[in-house]
């Protein structure tokens, strides 16, 4: 399969390349600015994604069999520019699921995220819950998402929404934008400094997701029979509520194992007002689609820190 990845060179994009490379398929990887194949991933095409431009995304649409639109603002850009957020996770994104379908691009998946439904994140999630947070990243996403439904409704192409939690795992460089991610944050910190400093309490609950699982469910979606589903909204999380601090416990559990040394870690007090509450992202959905995928936190967890002491204490190493 000939597979179109935008923002290819990030943090999720780069994963899923490399993964889909690994199976078998041909990657393009879409950047906005002009780049060579990288070293992580030699054989891939790169291609300029010029998103104002709608004959230069048809042409990098051409001859593609599916498109993973994993180019996005993140949360703290959004907020500083909510502007920029809805024309580029909105905008740009309407704009290439219509040069996709008059490129005739059978299947478009758009990597979303499930801080659509609320903020925070607490209780039953399942995808029928009504998206109500009001955040700039919350809503610029749900303008990607209804430019690949309404699409995919009009018969023009398979729209597939893929919602992610907290993902976390090792980038395919170190200069990708991933560390202010919580558990990447944490794995560094405890890697530079032996030591770990929450900005809260820690008791809150996340759904954290390993990028491992989350590049398999993809790889799922890009094959599966989707035709015979009325669905097309995805939840993709591990399905489990872990506390912060417990996210914070195993990092340090896994330093020992790997390094011989268990950083520290210190915390806020609990606020009152703090909501502490457990989180259920329901995956069945996406499981009744095949896409049912099993990984040891520890595997993506022990790979980061080994990224982190690879890339940033040899680094450091380097300098004195």
């Amino acid at each position: 399969m000939r597979i179109l990845i935008t923002g290819g060179f990030g943090f999720v994009g780069g994963r899923v390349a490399q993964h889909l490379h690994q199976a078998g398929h041909e990657v393009i990887l879409g950047s906005r600015n002009e780049r060579k194949s990288p070293e992580w991933l030699p054989k891939a095409k790169v291609v300029k994604t010029d998103w104002n431009d709608g004959v230069a995304l048809k042409n990098i649409c051409s001859d593609v069999d599916l498109i993973i639109q994993a180019a996005g603002m993140n949360a703290q850009d959004c907020v500083a520019d909510p502007v920029a957020a809805l024309e580029f996770n909105g905008l740009a994104t309407t704009r290439l699921v219509e040069s996709a379908s008059q490129a005739g691009v059978k299947r478009f998946i758009y990597l979303s995220t499930a801080h659509v439904y609320s903020s925070p994140l607490t209780g039953i999630i399942n995808e029928d819950c009504c998206p109500n947070n009001l955040h700039p990243y919350a809503t610029s996403h749900l303008a990607g998402e209804n430019a690949v439904l309404s699409a995919s409704q009009r018969g023009e192409l398979e729209g597939i929404v893929l919602r992610l939690s907290n993902a976390y795992g090792a980038p395919v460089h170190k200069d990708v934008n991933c560390w202010m991610l919580l558990a990447n944050d944490l794995c560094l910190q405890a890697v530079k400094t032996k030591k770990m400093i929450l900005k809260s309490s820690g008791l809150q609950h996340r759904d954290f997701v390993s990028m491992a699982e989350v590049c398999c469910v993809i790889e799922s979606f890009s094959s599966c029979d989707i035709a015979s589903s009325i669905d097309r909204i995805f939840n993709v999380g591990s399905g489990r509520s872990q506390s912060v601090r417990e996210m914070a416990q195993l990092i340090q559990n896994r330093c020992k194992v790997i390094f011989g040394f268990e950083p520290g870690l210190s915390y806020q007090e609990s606020r009152a007002d703090e909501n502490q509450e457990e989180l259920e992202s329901s995956q069945e959905r996406r499981k009744k689609m095949g896409a049912v995928v099993e990984v040891k936190n520890n595997i993506e967890i022990d790979n980061l820190l080994v990224f982190c002491s690879e890339s940033f204490n040899r680094a450091m190493d380097e300098r004195l």
